[in-house]
């Protein structure tokens, strides 16, 4: 696996698509304490200048949690490419009506009765510190290369792969 560090545009453009990819990320919040509280969120989008924007209840744990302390960790997985993202970021809590009304998704319904309802909160995460690993080539074109090395009993050239932080 090879390091490829990416920065500005390329790493927004990394970030957004491994996140938008996966769409699921374990979000985790209280990082000082052990063990660290961590849920799956689902992301409503990854915006142009890298922030990765959720819809959340006011109620919740993870909102009080913020609250208290803004930084937060979030895990993406995309298993069926072999992708994956580490976000380490600060959080935000927004009420006002232009954010809930440009980020609300008809998914939301199954949570809130409409964007109106006092419960519903956008939560916008900046990113500080990301990692990613990638493959280049595929799953498919990975799995093949396992496959063969397997077969022939030679050791698997694992460069198709790449890695590295993306700092916006």
């Amino acid at each position: 696996m090879s390091t490829e560090n990416l920065t500005h545009l390329e790493a927004i453009k990394k970030i957004k698509e491994l996140s938008e990819s996966a769409r699921i990320c374990m979000f985790c919040t209280e990082l000082e304490t052990l063990p660290v509280n961590s849920r799956p969120m689902s992301l409503q989008e990854t915006d142009d200048s890298g922030n990765l924007w959720f819809i959340s209840s006011a109620d919740s744990n993870k909102n009080f949690e913020i609250k208290e302390d803004r930084r937060v960790q979030l895990y993406f997985m995309n298993n069926g490419d072999s992708q994956y993202l580490s976000v380490f970021g600060t959080a935000s809590i927004y009420k006002d009506k232009s954010t809930i009304e440009e980020k609300w998704s008809p998914m939301a319904k199954a949570w809130f009765d409409g964007k109106d309802d006092p419960n519903v909160t956008i939560i916008r995460v900046e990113p500080k510190e990301t990692y990613y690993w990638d493959t280049k080539a595929g799953k498919l074109v990975s799995l093949l290369s396992f496959a063969a090395a397997a077969i022939t009993g030679t050791k698997t050239n694992n460069s198709d792969g790449v890695e590295g932080n993306a700092t916006i």
